[in-house]
């Protein structure tokens, strides 16, 4: 029987998010550029490939083959025939690719997917932002789409965000606003700290907001301090 949270191969994360990622629904994690949010996307699929499953990466930045190679250590070659990566170069490709995913859920006689990463969410559509409102429907199109899948295939979600300034709140907030934030169960920030890093809970159904923890990213993932 398969349990009802996913592990993202980090114990802290895990714990902060109640037991790690919830299936049928969406994590966002969201945050400046280098605060390590490839990297827990990275170590999250490194320990479903670990647990015999596979994973769906939908990557928008360019796949790190070397970083995931030193998340994954000696296994990295043995995980890599899991691994189904997909790299759209635009956002109408994004939504195909997502499309496309489905009939690797639907294999039978394969390793099952359980975990779906798509790292990131927005990048590409930070690039059609003069379209206004109707960039953000055909993203908001992307994520239900995604959380579709989820609930179809009892697997959980995990995206990754980038962040602008929301002036009229005076805050730091993830792109696609509350759109965004609506449809993601849980959700958290990371911020840049004096040589570390901070995972704050945003959003937990169950969890108080504001929990955190320090960490630090390091050759094979990361390390709490």
């Amino acid at each position: 029987m398969k349990s009802d949270r996913v592990s993202t191969g980090c114990r802290p994360l895990d714990d902060l998010l109640g037991g790690g990622l919830e299936r049928r629904a969406i994590t966002q994690i969201y945050g400046e550029p280098a605060s390590g949010k490839s990297t827990l996307c990275l170590m999250a699929t490194v320990a479903t490939l670990r647990a015999g499953n596979s994973v769906v990466y939908i990557d928008t930045e360019g796949f790190s083959v070397e970083r995931f190679a030193q998340v994954a250590g000696g296994d990295a070659g043995a995980f890599a025939d899991r691994l189904y990566l997909f790299e759209p170069l635009d956002f109408t490709q994004q939504g195909a690719m997502i499309a496309d995913a489905e009939g690797l859920l639907r294999r039978d006689g394969h390793a099952p997917v359980d975990l779906i990463v798509m790292d990131s969410a927005t990048a590409l559509y930070r690039t059609e932002l003069d379209l206004g409102r109707e960039a953000l429907r055909k993203l908001l199109r992307h994520m239900i789409k995604l959380l579709g899948l989820a609930k179809k295939h009892d697997i959980p979600v995990l995206i990754t965000n980038q962040i602008y300034m929301d002036v009229e709140r005076d805050r730091v907030a993830g792109l696609g606003g509350t759109a965004l934030e609506h449809i993601s169960k849980a959700i958290v920030r990371l911020e840049k700290r004096d040589g570390s890093r901070r995972a704050m809970l945003r959003k937990h159904r169950s969890r108080p907001e504001g929990l955190s923890f320090d960490f630090v990213i390091t050759e094979d993932g990361i390390r709490t301090v």
